[in-house]
């Protein structure tokens, strides 16, 4: 699907071939700034969510940019870390596993697993090797991401303490992990769950070795870009005041490392006196996200002729291309009003989810993916 191309941009490559396809243009030079602002701002190993998007490019420039741990939640995504690199850690952060799925763990040599249930913990059985960790996973009732984790996955923090003993009783080196929910931009959010870690280990005797404060950094789908570096900052003042003898602290982006190193290329294909607009991709492609998550206000139109297109605004009816009636955006979509059949419309910051759940339903969606200099 990765095609590596000689285009410095979206814009060049959509004036000087005109496609009639959806193309989404991935940025490396982009994708490996991000890798590298987690690096220098988190005071802790970073991992990367595979499950935002698994593909081979990615994984393959986020080593070469100096990752050497990476979340996955299965077998299938310890094959794509594996495929690029044979030492980077392994953190199987989806708490629930079958058998099987264990066992594929186990030959994989799994750095560390979450668990939010004694079942779970039972089920990995005795440790296979002197590094490997179980972090259990627990959650609280705190506002400040678009939806709620905790509704899936996490013990409470009464369960926790117990589940922290057990993990220290079966052998393992016990860890702690939260997730603050998905784009989540409120550092207070993190203070919250760290002082709830430090209690929980205070309360059962435990020094846990590591802190692993999940994902959830938000990405900038509109507005004013996230400031990550005083989440980053809250994080460690946050763990040096609580804990007498801070953990080693990992954190999991997905979202938040991988969405702006993409843009997704769209065309009109029909407009209608109501002022809808229908493109070549939609909800069963490239937008699948946006029926669960806030929609990005990061849009450009560009003319058949590369130019772009501004001014005069209004809000419109987008449908995808399907023949399904379903397949429309969610919300109206801020277009200008001299759009027009055959323009582009490019949507920035399309980087996760977007091709990892998209379908190819009646025969559409994202095919091509093009290497550019940035987007």
């Amino acid at each position: 699907m990765f095609e590596r191309t000689i285009f410095k941009s979206p814009e060049e490559h959509l004036g000087l071939t005109r496609p009639d396809e959806p193309i989404m243009y991935f940025s490396p030079h982009a994708l490996r700034s991000q890798a590298e602002r987690f690096s220098r701002g988190f005071d802790g190993q970073v991992t990367y969510a595979v499950k935002a998007n698994p593909a081979p490019e990615v994984l393959e420039n986020l080593v070469s940019a100096g990752l050497n741990g990476f979340d996955v939640a299965s077998p299938e995504e310890i094959s794509r870390v594996r495929a690029a690199s044979k030492t980077a850690d392994l953190h199987y952060n989806n708490p629930v596993r079958s058998g099987a799925e264990i066992v594929e763990g186990k030959r994989a040599r799994v750095r560390s697993w979450s668990v939010d249930d004694v079942s779970e913990l039972v089920k990995l059985g005795a440790p296979s090797h002197s590094q490997e960790e179980v972090s259990v996973r627990f959650k609280l009732p705190v506002k400040g991401a678009h939806y709620d984790f905790g509704a899936k996955f996490g013990a409470t923090p009464d369960v926790t303490v117990e589940l922290l003993k057990a993990v220290v009783a079966a052998g393992y080196r016990p860890a702690l992990t939260f997730h603050p929910g998905t784009q989540c931009a409120a550092p207070e959010v993190w203070s919250a769950y760290i002082v709830a870690a430090a209690d929980i280990a205070s309360r059962a005797g435990v020094q846990p070795e590591r802190l692993n404060v999940g994902g959830g950094f938000a990405s900038h789908r509109g507005g004013v870009a996230p400031d990550l570096e005083r989440i980053f900052r809250e994080i460690k003042a946050t763990v040096r005041a609580c804990f007498p003898h801070p953990p080693a602290l990992v954190c999991e982006p997905g979202r938040g490392m991988v969405a702006d190193s993409f843009t997704l290329a769209t065309r009109v294909k029909a407009l209608r006196p109501d002022g809808a607009v229908f493109l070549n991709d939609g909800i069963y492609g490239g937008f699948a996200e946006w029926r669960d998550i806030c929609p990005s206000s990061r849009i450009r139109v560009l003319g058949v002729d590369g130019s772009e297109k501004k001014g005069g605004m209004q809000l419109r009816k987008v449908f995808g291309p399907t023949c399904d009636s379903i397949d429309c955006l969610p919300d109206e979509v801020s277009l200008p009003r001299k759009i027009a059949e055959g323009d582009y419309v490019l949507f920035a910051g399309m980087g996760a989810y977007s091709l990892a759940i998209a379908t190819g339903f009646n025969g559409y969606g994202v095919r091509s993916v093009l290497t550019v200099g940035r987007v």
